[in-house]
């Protein structure tokens, strides 16, 4: 099976994005044949089942695990399925799914959580018979399908050896875990991956299909809109005489909205009051905030000094890590930016952006694993063997760490 070569860092750095649209088709011609298929097949199985293993024995080797947070839990008798679809937020999940949306009269209205994930959850639970088994089964599904189109649209744009790396980091990623949990992300992850990538191979009706469906699941699914703009935009520029798209393809990027706009009717509808989920998400005291209030109040020197916070391990590392997160996706954006990435560089900036504008510190690192394309960059950077080594090593330590957590219920994320 032949191999492609590399080229250098120099070479790869000069390719301009119109040889990269010219040369797409060829370059995926020369890929191993069906390498775009079983490798993110292998990857994606051999890290569910690292994260099922410790998962499963941590649970069994912590005494004493966190009490159970208030949040329509139900536990279930198999070990692994109760980890994955009992923890924090699989429960509002799962009472969408079963009961239907909660906002007045309740101490925290599940009308913060976008439908399309419990609306999935609630059709299959038809089938299989439980809406636990149905998110994880979804999320799985889904997880699994996002990481072959993640594959098939860096080593379009870049190579199979980046492509490799990237989904890589991106499965081992610390706050990777949340993907085969009953959560939304890996659905989120496919609506946003799918959609760049059918843009990008021109399947722009496609491309607005899914971008609707990434701003039905979550908040910052919205953001598809400037990507898809931004993608008509660089193919109309770069491919000069060549085969542009349509002018009519920019409506793409206009249709993602539709997917908010649906979630806010339904909730006039139902409740009166169109921004509910707004409104539902203040019960985590999490509201619309200027991110220098955040880092603000990160940084207020706690009673006794630093020093003495640090000895005494009074550090709310928590909080620390997620803005460390922050940090390192914000750079990341930075970078892909100045590679003049637009769509992609404009996806992490976005998220990074309607994140941490939302007041809380609380969940950043598993928001930024959402950014898919600031793994390119770390891929990027990994064919220094030292950065390699060093990405898999913290990313694999903390992996382990935060799901042993979160298997013991602890919050993590």
């Amino acid at each position: 099976m032949a191999i492609v070569m590399r080229k250098s860092e120099d070479e790869q750095t000069a390719v301009s994005h119109t040889a990269v649209s010219h040369t797409a088709v060829s370059r995926w011609q020369a890929i191993p044949a069906a390498r775009w298929f079983w490798l993110p097949v292998i990857l994606f199985t051999t890290t569910r089942l690292g994260i099922l293993l410790v998962a499963y024995l941590s649970v069994g080797l912590v005494a004493d695990a966190a009490a159970p947070p208030p949040y329509h839990l139900r536990g279930l008798d198999n070990r692994l399925l109760d980890v994955l679809g009992s923890r924090w937020d699989t429960g509002f999940y799962v009472s969408i799914a079963e009961e239907g949306y909660f906002y007045e009269g309740v101490p925290l209205p599940s009308v913060a959580f976008f439908p399309l994930y419990p609306l999935m959850m609630r059709a299959l639970a038809a089938v299989v018979g439980d809406a636990v088994v149905a998110g994880i089964l979804i999320s799985n599904g889904a997880l699994l399908l996002a990481t072959i189109l993640f594959y098939r649209l860096v080593a379009e744009s870049w190579d199979e050896v980046v492509a490799d790396r990237a989904i890589w980091y991106w499965l081992i990623f610390p706050a990777a875990f949340f993907g085969t949990a009953a959560y939304s992300e890996s659905l989120f992850l496919l609506c946003a991956i799918g959609s760049l990538y059918a843009a990008r191979r021109g399947y722009w009706e496609v491309a607005a299909l899914l971008g609707i469906g990434a701003a039905l699941t979550r908040v910052v699914g919205v953001i598809i809109a400037p990507v898809l703009l931004l993608e008509w935009w660089r193919q109309w520029r770069e491919r000069g005489e060549g085969v542009r798209p349509s002018p009519f393809a920019v409506l793409a990027a206009l249709a993602v909205p539709l997917g908010t706009l649906a979630y806010m009717a339904y909730l006039w509808r139902a409740f009166g009051d169109p921004l509910a989920f707004v409104h539902g998400a203040a019960a985590w005291a999490r509201q619309p905030q200027s991110p220098l209030v955040t880092i603000g109040d990160l940084l207020k020197t706690p009673a006794g000094g630093w020093w003495a916070a640090l000895w005494a391990g009074n550090i709310h590392l928590d909080n620390w890590i997620d803005f460390l997160a922050v940090l390192l996706f914000a750079g990341l954006g930075l970078v892909l930016l100045y590679w003049r990435r637009w769509p992609e560089s404009a996806f992490v900036l976005l998220g990074v952006s309607v994140a941490f504008s939302s007041g809380l510190l609380m969940s950043q690192r598993r928001y930024m694993w959402a950014l898919f394309p600031a793994f390119i960059v770390l891929a990027k950077w990994g064919g220094r063997p030292w950065v390699d080594r060093l990405v898999t090593a913290v990313s694999l330590m903390l992996l382990g760490l935060f799901t042993a957590l979160f298997a013991n219920g602890y919050w993590v994320g």
